[in-house]
């Protein structure tokens, strides 16, 4: 029996950190555009293929050995895209990914196209959060003034309806019942107003 199997000093000591959501964005986008560079090396070389089946007539992938990452970002660029990444919101990491997918489907880029397709992508997104933000800005900005006004003017009428206030409610047919008509500016049909000062 081995020491080394009782004391744990051969094994990698692995420390689970909390990594900002942040970080997590960018290292899901870009595990998604090295994968989709993989995608479009593994399309570029079945097109050849088929090219050179045609051409010549004869098969010879199966003699072929291909390396496994034979383009890589600049690192220039892929700094830049990480930076660029980073400044993605988490909510849209979805819909980037699922954008870039779309787009990488529908025109099928050359390897090189793929990292430029995926900067666009970005500084769509990028443009319709800030989009957003001001939009939300403005709202914010819109619901304040206008509660502002609001609390600012106080409404006070200055007629106030008492409709009854009086002991009888004067009608027409009551003058009928009378006998008397007297000439009001006004027809008694409808409850009486009136002005009161001390309000």
């Amino acid at each position: 029996m081995a020491l080394a199997s009782w004391f744990r000093w051969n094994e990698p000591y692995y420390r689970h950190t909390q990594r900002s959501p942040v970080d997590m964005v960018t290292e899901m986008l870009m595990l998604e555009l090295s994968w989709q560079i993989k995608q479009a090396e593994k399309l570029q070389r079945e097109r050849d293929n088929e090219y050179r089946r045609i051409k010549t007539g004869v098969d010879y992938s199966w003699l072929v050995s291909y390396p496994k990452n034979s383009y890589d970002i600049p690192p220039g660029e892929r700094l830049e895209l990480e930076n660029a990444c980073a400044k993605i919101h988490p909510s849209y990491c979805g819909p980037v990914i699922l954008r870039f997918r779309q787009l990488v489907t529908e025109y099928e880029p050359e390897v090189q196209e793929v990292s430029q397709l995926f900067r666009t992508v970005l500084q769509d997104s990028m443009e319709k959060l800030k989009e957003e933000e001001e939009a939300k800005r403005l709202a914010r900005q819109w619901n304040s003034k206008r509660s502002m006004s609001l609390s600012l003017m106080t409404v006070k009428p200055r007629v106030r309806i008492y409709p009854f206030s009086s002991d009888i409610i004067k009608t027409v047919s009551e003058d009928v019942e009378r006998g008397t008509s007297e000439p009001n500016k006004r027809v008694w049909s409808m409850p009486e107003f009136r002005h009161s000062k001390g309000f």
